[in-house]
């Protein structure tokens, strides 16, 4: 079973690599923020250097879509769990958003909040979710 998500590249971490019964294999784990209404931070894993070529030029703060699956094994009595990306694709409107940003003298977070509140201002709605 595959699943996909849309979600903010937050995080790129570096990549492992090693030498197995199969020969080398190489690793990287990534960092998405879901774009719900309570965000949450999910860790996939890149586990070949073609998926991690897809990854190298996405810059943190884009959007991304990222097909993945869910993986469970086992090991002395214990399982474990693996969120395996199997497909990585920047969202053109978020790839661009970061560099809109640099341009006005804003940060990122600074553009999203003052787009946020001129939304909120347009549609009148002051309602909060707490």
């Amino acid at each position: 079973m595959s699943y996909e998500v849309n979600c903010k590249l937050m995080e790129v971490q570096s990549e492992q690599s090693g030498e197995g019964k199969n020969g080398r294999w190489v690793k990287q784990t990534f960092i998405g923020e879901t774009m719900d209404q309570y965000p949450k931070k999910i860790a996939f894993t890149a586990f070949n250097e073609q998926l991690i070529s897809q990854l190298k030029p996405i810059v943190v703060g884009s959007t991304i879509k990222v097909n993945f699956r869910v993986e469970s094994r086992e090991y002395n009595g214990k399982w474990y769990s693996d969120i395996r990306a199997f497909g990585i694709t920047s969202m053109s409107a978020g790839a661009s958003a970061p560099m809109q940003a640099a341009t006005s003298g804003q940060s990122f977070e600074e553009e999203a909040t003052a787009n946020t509140m001129e939304g909120l201002a347009q549609t009148g709605s002051d309602d909060l979710p707490f």
